[in-house]
């Protein structure tokens, strides 16, 4: 498994031959690692409706041919939006797409979708747990930390989780550093930070919260465009 982070929470992940791109805010990002242009995914992840997760995800679904994978609401807007192939799917569900296994977590934030100054119901927040014989991921999208944490790590046991730690609009340092407690992946990579100025956070302060606690994990700083792999 391969994972590029590609600035604020987009990863692309190259798992079993398949390239999936998770919330592809790359147009507007000024810490984005490519542009739109320069993915190629087989399929798109959306964890929420807003701006700088949903991103580029339709026109990138559009120009590729690739499968979007999204909360039901936002999967009928994508359709709305000329989007061809969609999977829409809900929270505590599972599908199989392109020979990985697709399941679809809760998350604490909002969702709505932000079109001409109106607001369009993009369903409630998510994040993806994906498996497959290579490996698997636990995209968290952006939340604060709740309890559940630790079912999703009892069922699915995600070697590699990818965590907000920007604070304001999701949980920061301290709050993700527990949340890694009661997921317990062997990696997290922290997201979600220094893109804009409300989210600057030191990735150190979050290596130090996880140290407290003691947990046996990796933790993984990646400056966009850099990729882990194991």
């Amino acid at each position: 498994m391969k994972v590029t982070w590609l600035g604020h929470a987009a990863f692309e992940v190259e798992l079993d031959g398949v390239n999936i791109l998770v919330d592809p805010f790359l147009s507007g990002n000024p810490k984005a690692a490519k542009s739109p242009d320069e993915v190629e995914p087989d399929l798109v992840l959306v964890t929420h409706g807003h701006g700088d997760h949903l991103g580029d995800a339709i026109d990138i679904c559009k120009r590729t041919g690739a499968t979007l994978v999204a909360i039901y609401e936002i999967a009928v807007y994508a359709q709305s939006q000329g989007v061809e192939n969609v999977e829409e799917m809900n929270i505590g569900g599972t599908i199989e797409v392109e020979g990985l296994e697709v399941v679809q977590v809760p998350a604490l934030h909002s969702s709505e979708i932000v079109e001409d100054g109106e607001i369009v119901a993009g369903g409630t927040p998510t994040g993806y747990v994906v498996m497959g014989s290579d490996g698997s991921f636990y995209h968290a999208g952006d939340t604060g930390v709740f309890k559940d944490m630790e079912i999703i790590g009892e069922l699915y046991e995600p070697e590699v989780a990818m965590l907000p730690i920007g604070s304001r609009f999701t949980m920061g340092p301290k709050e993700a550093a527990l949340a890694v407690e009661l997921i317990e992946p062997e990696v997290v990579i922290p997201m979600h930070y220094g893109t804009f100025p409300p989210i600057e956070v030191d990735p150190e302060d979050f290596v130090k919260e996880v140290e407290k606690r003691g947990v046996d994990v990796e933790v993984v700083v990646l400056e966009p465009g850099e990729t882990w792999e194991g």
